[in-house]
């Protein structure tokens, strides 16, 4: 249709063109029909539609409403054992006996390995043989000096010499307990090199033994965030390999800055897990920011323009361009500082083909 009155306009107006006609008088008659022609045009529109009539447009909206928004700072560390100790020999000597094998569990004091300690024994043999006879004298002269028979000096030389015996004795003892290799923590024996006649040493490795009931996850920060990051923040452990994941608190924040890293540690205490194992990679993820009551929307939602951000909302069933200050984004959400209350509705998807004031349904 409007091209047929095109046409018919441009006819017109050729014919009209032959004839002479004053400037003036021909622009006015000119700007006159171009008025009654559009007005024809659009009056044909309204009532069969036209190619630019704007039609109702489906789209997603999000129901804006407050809720918590946390930001987090994203660190990779690894699953360290509070108790991961190595056994070393305290005496030394040539291993006799090796009573447990790697992967058993033990307790604390049991006695894992023995070394050679027959020469510790016939000295101690030949002193308890001193010890009885010592022994025996004091009685003898603690009787006779309860009867008033004798020197007191008599009886305090019998009881030093049973004493100073017995003190020897103890020694013994001690050095004794040294040729047993000891389990200083309950755990489970994840190294066991020692063999039946290895020639030991005090200090020398062998045995390594694991609690692993009381593990820990551990990290190096950047110093950048030393203000940030403290003990008793919230902290997302995740366990990529597993995979699981929890929510504890970071149980510890050094305040010392590692020189050659420029970083410092931090430690999260993991609950006892079967699945968790030490040296696993974990990730953490600890929260840096947290506001309780945030408005979010998903990033996909926010449109980037020459004078700042914006989303489009709808408002009684027609879409409207609303400017907004956007904050920090994390895990595709973000927050927006001013523009948006809670109720509003924004816009999520078929945000390209709406213009301002478009009707739509959603």
């Amino acid at each position: 249709m409007k091209r047929i009155l095109f046409i018919a306009a441009i006819a017109f107006l050729a014919a009209c063109s032959s004839e002479k006609k004053d400037p003036k008088a021909e622009l006015a008659d000119l700007k006159k029909q171009r008025t009654e022609l559009d007005a024809k045009i659009a009056k044909l529109e309204s009532t069969v539609g036209g190619k630019d009539s704007v039609s109702t447009k489906d789209v997603t909206v999000f129901d804006v409403k407050q809720t918590t928004f946390n930001n987090y700072v994203e660190i990779q560390g690894k699953v360290d054992a509070e108790q991961n100790v190595q056994v070393n020999p305290e005496a030394q000597g040539v291993v006799t006996r090796v009573y447990v094998s790697i992967g058993q569990n033990v307790s604390k004091g049991q006695v894992l390995a023995q070394i050679d300690d027959n020469v510790l024994r016939q000295s101690m043999a030949q002193l308890q043989t001193q010890i009885d006879l010592a022994t025996n004298l004091f009685n003898r002269q603690k009787n006779l000096w309860d009867q008033k028979i004798g020197t007191e000096v008599q009886y305090l030389n019998a009881k030093t010499q049973k004493e100073g015996l017995e003190r020897q004795m103890n020694v013994l003892r001690s050095q004794q307990a040294m040729y047993k290799i000891k389990a200083p923590i309950s755990g489970s024996v994840e190294q066991m090199d020692l063999k039946v006649g290895q020639a030991v040493a005090p200090g020398m490795t062998g045995i390594r033994i694991v609690n692993g009931n009381i593990l820990k996850a551990k990290a190096q920060v950047a110093e950048s965030y030393l203000g940030k990051i403290s003990q008793g923040d919230d902290v997302k452990v995740i366990f990529p390999d597993i995979p699981d994941s929890l929510v504890t608190k970071v149980s510890f924040a050094a305040k010392v800055i590692d020189p050659a890293s420029r970083s410092f540690n931090i430690e999260v205490k993991l609950p006892s897990n079967a699945k968790y194992r030490a040296n696993m990679i974990v990730v953490l993820k600890v929260v840096d920011y947290k506001n309780p009551k945030a408005i979010v929307v998903p990033v996909s939602a926010i449109q980037n323009a020459e004078n700042g951000q914006y989303v489009i909302t709808v408002v009684d069933g027609k879409a409207k361009r609303t400017t907004i200050k956007a904050g920090r984004t994390i895990d595709g959400k973000t927050e927006i500082l001013s523009g948006l209350t809670e109720g509003d509705k924004v816009v999520t998807t078929g945000i390209d083909d709406i213009n301002e004031g478009d009707p739509v349904k959603y």
